[in-house]
């Protein structure tokens, strides 16, 4: 085995944000700056991976409930949209760039996971591709600048599970959740709406499109406060509401599960929602964005 160390590059900055450092580190700081922290120490959040233009504002809501003092392992679990994947995948390089700094992969961890057989590795070209996990590495970074050669990620890839495989993933995935020392970073975007989506529900007694969405995006929202896998899988099931990191919440969702079994009280707030645009004909899309974290009590 060769001892070179394999980096993926920032493959979407300078389109999807910023690739200047001093730029970026100012923009993050600005939306930080915006927004209280009501939930730290966070045990888990789930944040938008959408442009910053677009979402840079949202995601700060659930960064800023981050504690850098006790946080020194950060799974980021990220849906795949570019490749068919049936189960989690991780990553083959050692290092994750940053315009900020460098994130080190947890190698041992890494080692743990792959033990289980339940995971596939993705090729480079893969994770470059895929923009899930990326966009949620500046965000890891500037939340970790104080402790910032204390930590180190553990990006998974998460396929389109079936419900029991979100259960075996999300048993696999309770004990590291367990420990204060972990961060569990969800990236799921919420309803994709407008034809380029495929995707028009639209309830007239809400009022406008762009209301329909919210009251949609609210509902399954407050499912996932619940905390109950099983409500949230109905869910989806009745409205297909397109929220693209819907098995990456199902798998956090299964994993509080199996711990609340062993008596570990928790709970998840939603503290901003926000829509890229505001829909009112058929002609317009959105996306939207919902920022929230789990705290342990």
């Amino acid at each position: 085995m060769s001892n070179r160390v394999v980096c993926r590059e920032a493959s979407h900055a300078g389109s999807w944000y910023t690739a200047s450092g001093p730029q970026l580190n100012a923009q993050l700081e600005g939306w930080l700056s915006q927004v209280q922290s009501t939930k730290r120490p966070a045990r888990a959040i789930i944040a938008p991976h959408a442009g910053y233009t677009y979402c840079g504002s949202c995601a700060a809501h659930a960064y800023k409930q981050v504690d850098p003092s006790i946080t020194r392992r950060i799974f980021i679990l990220g849906p795949s949209h570019h490749v068919p994947l049936s189960r989690c995948a991780l990553s083959s390089v050692d290092i994750y760039r940053t315009p900020l700094y460098d994130l080190r992969i947890d190698q041992k961890i890494y080692g743990e996971l792959w033990k289980t057989g339940m995971f596939e590795r993705m090729s480079l070209q893969t994770d470059e591709d895929e923009h899930s996990i990326e966009m949620h590495l500046p965000y890891t970074a500037k939340a970790m600048e104080s402790h910032k050669d204390e930590f180190t990620i553990i990006p998974v890839l998460v396929g389109a599970l079936s419900e029991s495989k979100e259960q075996e993933f999300g048993k696999l995935f309770s004990k590291y959740l367990a420990d204060p020392s972990n961060l569990f970073v969800v990236s799921s975007d919420f309803c994709h709406w407008g034809q380029r989506f495929r995707y028009s529900y639209y309830d007239e007694s809400q009022g406008e499109i762009y209301r329909s969405i919210e009251h949609l995006d609210k509902m399954g929202m407050s499912i996932i406060e619940q905390l109950d896998p099983v409500s949230f899988s109905n869910y989806l099931k009745k409205y297909h509401n397109t929220i693209c990191g819907r098995h990456p919440i199902g798998v956090l969702l299964n994993a509080i599960t199996e711990l609340q079994k062993n008596g570990m009280n928790m709970s998840f707030s939603f503290l901003n929602y926000a829509q890229s645009s505001q829909c009112r004909s058929w002609q317009d899309s959105s996306v939207s964005y919902a920022a929230g974290a789990l705290t342990v009590h």
